[in-house]
Protein backbone atom coordinates (compact mmCIF):
# COMPACT_ATOMS: atom_id res chain seq x y z
CA UNK A 1 0.00 0.00 0.00
CA UNK A 2 2.70 2.36 -0.83
CA UNK A 3 2.64 5.73 -2.49
CA UNK A 4 6.12 6.10 -3.92
CA UNK A 5 6.86 7.29 -7.46
CA UNK A 6 5.96 4.75 -10.11
CA UNK A 7 7.41 4.51 -13.60
CA UNK A 8 4.94 3.83 -16.44
CA UNK A 9 5.89 1.52 -19.29
CA UNK A 10 4.14 1.13 -22.66
CA UNK A 11 1.60 -1.66 -22.99
CA UNK A 12 2.85 -4.59 -25.00
CA UNK A 13 1.19 -7.74 -26.29
CA UNK A 14 4.29 -9.78 -25.36
CA UNK A 15 5.08 -10.93 -21.82
CA UNK A 16 5.65 -8.08 -19.42
CA UNK A 17 9.10 -6.51 -19.69
CA UNK A 18 11.50 -5.85 -16.80
CA UNK A 19 11.37 -2.59 -14.96
CA UNK A 20 12.91 0.47 -16.57
CA UNK A 21 14.89 3.24 -14.92
CA UNK A 22 13.19 6.60 -14.45
CA UNK A 23 14.48 9.69 -16.27
CA UNK A 24 17.17 11.65 -14.48
CA UNK A 25 15.81 14.63 -12.52
CA UNK A 26 16.93 18.14 -13.46
CA UNK A 27 20.25 19.06 -11.86
CA UNK A 28 18.72 21.67 -9.55
CA UNK A 29 16.50 19.00 -7.99
CA UNK A 30 19.22 16.37 -7.69
CA UNK A 31 21.45 17.85 -4.98
CA UNK A 32 21.46 16.30 -1.51
CA UNK A 33 20.43 19.65 -0.05
CA UNK A 34 17.40 19.91 -2.32
CA UNK A 35 16.38 16.31 -1.58
CA UNK A 36 16.64 16.94 2.16
CA UNK A 37 14.58 20.13 1.86
CA UNK A 38 11.84 18.31 -0.08
CA UNK A 39 11.82 15.50 2.48
CA UNK A 40 11.50 17.94 5.37
CA UNK A 41 8.74 19.90 3.62
CA UNK A 42 6.76 16.72 3.07
CA UNK A 43 7.16 15.63 6.68
CA UNK A 44 6.14 19.06 7.94
CA UNK A 45 3.00 18.89 5.78
CA UNK A 46 2.24 15.35 6.96
CA UNK A 47 2.56 16.46 10.58
CA UNK A 48 0.33 19.49 10.02
CA UNK A 49 -2.39 17.37 8.41
CA UNK A 50 -2.36 14.96 11.37
CA UNK A 51 -2.16 17.69 13.99
CA UNK A 52 1.12 16.55 15.56
CA UNK A 53 4.41 18.25 16.31
CA UNK A 54 6.34 15.79 14.14
CA UNK A 55 5.85 12.49 12.35
CA UNK A 56 8.91 11.07 14.12
CA UNK A 57 7.31 11.77 17.48
CA UNK A 58 4.02 10.22 16.35
CA UNK A 59 5.77 7.06 15.16
CA UNK A 60 7.62 6.66 18.44
CA UNK A 61 4.42 7.21 20.43
CA UNK A 62 2.66 4.50 18.40
CA UNK A 63 5.44 2.00 19.06
CA UNK A 64 5.59 2.90 22.74
CA UNK A 65 1.83 2.45 23.14
CA UNK A 66 2.05 -0.92 21.37
CA UNK A 67 4.44 -2.25 24.03
CA UNK A 68 1.55 -2.25 26.50
CA UNK A 69 -0.81 -4.18 24.21
CA UNK A 70 -1.93 -7.68 25.18
CA UNK A 71 -0.68 -10.45 22.94
CA UNK A 72 -3.32 -11.82 20.56
CA UNK A 73 -3.23 -14.96 18.43
CA UNK A 74 -6.23 -14.18 16.21
CA UNK A 75 -8.07 -11.14 14.89
CA UNK A 76 -11.46 -10.74 16.60
CA UNK A 77 -14.55 -10.95 14.36
CA UNK A 78 -17.32 -8.48 15.13
CA UNK A 79 -20.59 -7.37 13.60
CA UNK A 80 -21.27 -3.94 12.19
CA UNK A 81 -20.23 -1.02 14.40
CA UNK A 82 -21.43 2.57 14.42
CA UNK A 83 -18.83 5.35 14.56
CA UNK A 84 -18.80 5.65 18.36
CA UNK A 85 -18.43 1.90 18.89
CA UNK A 86 -15.74 1.69 16.21
CA UNK A 87 -13.66 4.46 17.77
CA UNK A 88 -13.95 2.95 21.24
CA UNK A 89 -12.77 -0.41 19.95
CA UNK A 90 -10.00 1.10 17.78
CA UNK A 91 -8.70 3.04 20.79
CA UNK A 92 -7.53 -0.31 22.20
CA UNK A 93 -4.84 -0.35 19.51
CA UNK A 94 -5.58 -3.86 18.20
CA UNK A 95 -6.83 -5.00 14.77
CA UNK A 96 -10.35 -6.34 14.37
CA UNK A 97 -12.62 -7.47 11.57
CA UNK A 98 -16.23 -6.37 11.00
CA UNK A 99 -18.78 -8.31 9.00
CA UNK A 100 -21.93 -7.10 7.27
CA UNK A 101 -21.25 -3.47 6.38
CA UNK A 102 -19.44 -3.97 3.05
CA UNK A 103 -22.06 -6.47 1.92
CA UNK A 104 -24.52 -3.57 1.76
CA UNK A 105 -22.48 -1.70 -0.84
CA UNK A 106 -23.86 -1.72 -4.40
CA UNK A 107 -20.37 -2.76 -5.58
CA UNK A 108 -20.55 -5.93 -3.47
CA UNK A 109 -23.79 -6.94 -5.14
CA UNK A 110 -22.15 -6.88 -8.57
CA UNK A 111 -19.84 -9.62 -9.79
CA UNK A 112 -16.33 -9.32 -11.25
CA UNK A 113 -17.80 -9.56 -14.76
CA UNK A 114 -19.01 -5.99 -14.34
CA UNK A 115 -15.42 -4.74 -14.58
CA UNK A 116 -15.34 -5.70 -18.24
CA UNK A 117 -19.00 -5.03 -18.96
CA UNK A 118 -19.14 -1.53 -17.45
CA UNK A 119 -15.58 -0.31 -16.90
CA UNK A 120 -13.38 -1.65 -19.72
CA UNK A 121 -12.65 1.90 -20.82
CA UNK A 122 -11.33 3.09 -17.45
CA UNK A 123 -7.58 3.90 -17.56
CA UNK A 124 -5.53 1.98 -14.99
CA UNK A 125 -1.87 1.53 -14.09
CA UNK A 126 -0.70 -2.03 -13.41
CA UNK A 127 2.19 -3.14 -11.25
CA UNK A 128 4.37 -5.49 -13.31
CA UNK A 129 7.66 -7.34 -13.05
CA UNK A 130 9.10 -8.03 -9.62
CA UNK A 131 6.86 -5.65 -7.72
CA UNK A 132 7.60 -7.39 -4.42
CA UNK A 133 11.33 -6.70 -4.24
CA UNK A 134 10.86 -3.27 -5.84
CA UNK A 135 7.75 -2.38 -3.81
CA UNK A 136 9.37 0.62 -2.14
CA UNK A 137 11.81 1.57 -4.90
CA UNK A 138 11.60 4.85 -6.79
CA UNK A 139 11.75 3.06 -10.16
CA UNK A 140 9.12 0.35 -9.74
CA UNK A 141 7.83 -0.66 -13.17
CA UNK A 142 4.25 0.06 -14.18
CA UNK A 143 2.18 -0.28 -17.35
CA UNK A 144 -0.58 2.09 -18.39
CA UNK A 145 -3.57 0.44 -20.01
CA UNK A 146 -7.35 0.22 -19.87
CA UNK A 147 -9.25 -1.98 -17.45
CA UNK A 148 -10.22 -4.20 -20.40
CA UNK A 149 -6.58 -4.64 -21.43
CA UNK A 150 -5.65 -5.48 -17.85
CA UNK A 151 -8.35 -8.15 -17.67
CA UNK A 152 -7.01 -9.58 -20.94
CA UNK A 153 -3.54 -9.90 -19.37
CA UNK A 154 -5.04 -11.69 -16.39
CA UNK A 155 -6.99 -14.11 -18.59
CA UNK A 156 -3.87 -14.82 -20.67
CA UNK A 157 -1.98 -15.68 -17.49
CA UNK A 158 0.67 -13.06 -18.28
CA UNK A 159 3.18 -12.79 -15.45
CA UNK A 160 6.74 -11.89 -14.60
CA UNK A 161 8.64 -15.01 -15.69
CA UNK A 162 11.31 -14.88 -13.00
CA UNK A 163 8.96 -14.31 -10.08
CA UNK A 164 5.68 -15.69 -11.43
CA UNK A 165 3.81 -12.63 -10.27
CA UNK A 166 0.61 -11.73 -12.12
CA UNK A 167 0.09 -8.03 -12.94
CA UNK A 168 -1.64 -6.13 -10.18
CA UNK A 169 -3.79 -3.02 -9.99
CA UNK A 170 -2.75 -1.61 -6.64
CA UNK A 171 -3.37 1.62 -4.77
CA UNK A 172 -5.48 3.24 -7.50
CA UNK A 173 -8.12 5.92 -7.19
CA UNK A 174 -10.99 4.50 -9.26
CA UNK A 175 -13.80 7.00 -8.86
CA UNK A 176 -16.06 4.97 -11.14
CA UNK A 177 -15.97 2.10 -8.63
CA UNK A 178 -16.10 4.29 -5.56
CA UNK A 179 -19.50 5.64 -6.62
CA UNK A 180 -20.75 2.15 -5.73
CA UNK A 181 -19.26 2.21 -2.20
CA UNK A 182 -20.74 3.66 0.97
CA UNK A 183 -17.89 4.37 3.39
CA UNK A 184 -18.60 4.73 7.13
CA UNK A 185 -17.47 7.96 8.81
CA UNK A 186 -15.17 6.28 11.30
CA UNK A 187 -12.43 8.95 11.09
CA UNK A 188 -12.69 12.73 11.24
CA UNK A 189 -10.39 13.00 8.23
CA UNK A 190 -9.79 10.31 5.62
CA UNK A 191 -7.71 10.06 2.48
CA UNK A 192 -9.36 9.10 -0.81
CA UNK A 193 -10.42 5.47 -1.35
CA UNK A 194 -7.77 3.29 -2.98
CA UNK A 195 -8.56 0.15 -4.97
CA UNK A 196 -6.70 -3.14 -5.34
CA UNK A 197 -7.67 -5.54 -8.16
CA UNK A 198 -5.97 -8.75 -9.20
CA UNK A 199 -6.02 -12.54 -9.50
CA UNK A 200 -4.79 -15.12 -7.02
CA UNK A 201 -1.09 -14.64 -6.35
CA UNK A 202 -0.97 -10.87 -6.31
CA UNK A 203 0.91 -9.69 -3.23
CA UNK A 204 1.57 -6.53 -1.25
CA UNK A 205 4.73 -7.32 0.75
CA UNK A 206 5.23 -6.72 4.45
CA UNK A 207 5.09 -3.04 5.39
CA UNK A 208 3.47 -0.62 7.80
CA UNK A 209 1.63 2.67 7.35
CA UNK A 210 1.62 5.07 10.29
CA UNK A 211 -2.02 5.93 9.71
CA UNK A 212 -5.13 4.07 10.84
CA UNK A 213 -6.58 2.03 7.99
CA UNK A 214 -9.94 0.47 7.13
CA UNK A 215 -9.68 -2.27 4.50
CA UNK A 216 -12.82 -3.47 2.70
CA UNK A 217 -12.85 -6.85 0.98
CA UNK A 218 -15.46 -6.56 -1.78
CA UNK A 219 -14.93 -9.71 -3.86
CA UNK A 220 -12.69 -12.71 -3.35
CA UNK A 221 -10.52 -13.81 -0.44
CA UNK A 222 -7.18 -12.59 0.85
CA UNK A 223 -4.70 -13.79 3.45
CA UNK A 224 -3.21 -11.06 5.64
CA UNK A 225 -0.36 -11.37 8.11
CA UNK A 226 -0.19 -8.75 10.87
CA UNK A 227 2.58 -7.82 13.33
CA UNK A 228 2.49 -5.11 16.04
CA UNK A 229 4.37 -1.81 15.65
CA UNK A 230 7.07 -2.39 18.26
CA UNK A 231 8.11 -5.63 16.58
CA UNK A 232 9.76 -3.57 13.86
CA UNK A 233 12.92 -4.23 15.89
CA UNK A 234 12.75 -7.79 14.52
CA UNK A 235 11.65 -7.02 10.94
CA UNK A 236 14.64 -5.18 9.42
CA UNK A 237 12.57 -2.19 8.28
CA UNK A 238 13.60 0.34 5.66
CA UNK A 239 12.05 3.76 5.19
CA UNK A 240 10.07 4.59 2.06
CA UNK A 241 8.82 7.84 3.54
CA UNK A 242 7.99 9.17 7.00
CA UNK A 243 4.60 7.38 7.01
CA UNK A 244 5.59 4.17 5.19
CA UNK A 245 8.17 1.51 6.14
CA UNK A 246 8.86 -1.76 4.32
CA UNK A 247 10.31 -5.05 5.52
CA UNK A 248 12.22 -7.65 3.44
CA UNK A 249 10.97 -10.48 5.66
CA UNK A 250 8.33 -12.74 4.10
CA UNK A 251 6.08 -14.37 6.73
CA UNK A 252 4.78 -16.81 4.10
CA UNK A 253 8.29 -18.11 3.36
CA UNK A 254 10.35 -17.16 6.44
CA UNK A 255 14.11 -17.12 5.92
CA UNK A 256 15.47 -17.10 9.44
CA UNK A 257 19.05 -17.50 8.24
CA UNK A 258 18.91 -14.10 6.57
CA UNK A 259 16.59 -12.57 9.16
CA UNK A 260 17.24 -14.35 12.48
CA UNK A 261 15.57 -11.65 14.60
CA UNK A 262 12.29 -12.30 12.79
CA UNK A 263 11.84 -15.43 14.93
CA UNK A 264 10.84 -13.03 17.71
CA UNK A 265 8.22 -11.19 15.67
CA UNK A 266 4.61 -12.01 16.43
CA UNK A 267 2.66 -12.84 13.26
CA UNK A 268 -1.13 -13.10 13.22
CA UNK A 269 -2.78 -14.67 10.18
CA UNK A 270 -6.20 -13.44 9.07
CA UNK A 271 -8.39 -14.47 6.12
CA UNK A 272 -10.70 -11.76 4.83
CA UNK A 273 -13.83 -12.90 3.03
CA UNK A 274 -16.19 -11.00 0.70
CA UNK A 275 -18.02 -8.35 2.71
CA UNK A 276 -15.42 -8.10 5.49
CA UNK A 277 -13.89 -4.83 6.70
CA UNK A 278 -10.58 -5.07 8.56
CA UNK A 279 -9.27 -2.33 10.85
CA UNK A 280 -5.47 -2.10 10.74
CA UNK A 281 -4.19 0.26 13.46
CA UNK A 282 -1.46 2.73 12.60
CA UNK A 283 2.01 1.18 12.67
CA UNK A 284 0.92 -2.46 12.37
CA UNK A 285 2.92 -4.37 9.77
CA UNK A 286 0.87 -6.30 7.24
CA UNK A 287 1.36 -8.48 4.18
CA UNK A 288 -1.53 -9.20 1.82
CA UNK A 289 -1.96 -12.03 -0.72
CA UNK A 290 -4.98 -12.64 -2.94
CA UNK A 291 -6.18 -16.26 -2.72
CA UNK A 292 -8.72 -15.78 -5.53
CA UNK A 293 -9.52 -13.03 -8.02
CA UNK A 294 -10.10 -10.16 -5.68
CA UNK A 295 -11.24 -6.58 -5.41
CA UNK A 296 -10.45 -4.64 -2.24
CA UNK A 297 -10.53 -1.01 -1.24
CA UNK A 298 -9.10 0.88 1.69
CA UNK A 299 -8.93 4.32 3.23
CA UNK A 300 -6.30 5.75 5.53
CA UNK A 301 -7.11 8.22 8.26
CA UNK A 302 -5.35 11.57 8.04
CA UNK A 303 -5.51 12.36 11.75
CA UNK A 304 -4.06 11.37 15.10
CA UNK A 305 -4.15 7.54 15.40
CA UNK A 306 -7.01 6.48 17.65
CA UNK A 307 -4.76 4.34 19.87
CA UNK A 308 -2.97 7.52 21.01
CA UNK A 309 -6.15 8.81 22.70
CA UNK A 310 -5.76 12.38 21.51
CA UNK A 311 -2.00 12.49 22.07
CA UNK A 312 -1.94 15.75 24.02
CA UNK A 313 1.87 15.69 24.25
CA UNK A 314 2.10 15.36 20.46
CA UNK A 315 -0.05 18.37 19.62
CA UNK A 316 1.62 21.64 18.63
CA UNK A 317 1.47 24.38 21.24
CA UNK A 318 -0.63 27.40 20.38
CA UNK A 319 1.17 30.70 20.80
Amino acid sequence: MSVEKEVPLPLAATPISPRALPPRPPAEFGSPEAALARKQAREDKDAQVRGVTSIDAMREAIKQAARDLPAISAVPHLGMLDAAAFRARAALGLPFLMRGLVQRWPLSKLGPDMLRAQFSHVPVRARVGDYINTAFAADRAMQDMSMGQYLDLVEEGTHDAANRLPPYLGNLELRELNRLCHWPTYFDKMGPPRFWVGPAGTVTPLHCDFDDNIFAQVWGRKRIFLSPPHHDAFLYPSVANAILFGSPFDPEAPDFQRFPLARQASMIECIVEPGDMLYVPAGWYHQVRALTFSLSSNRWARAMPLALHGGVALRPTVA
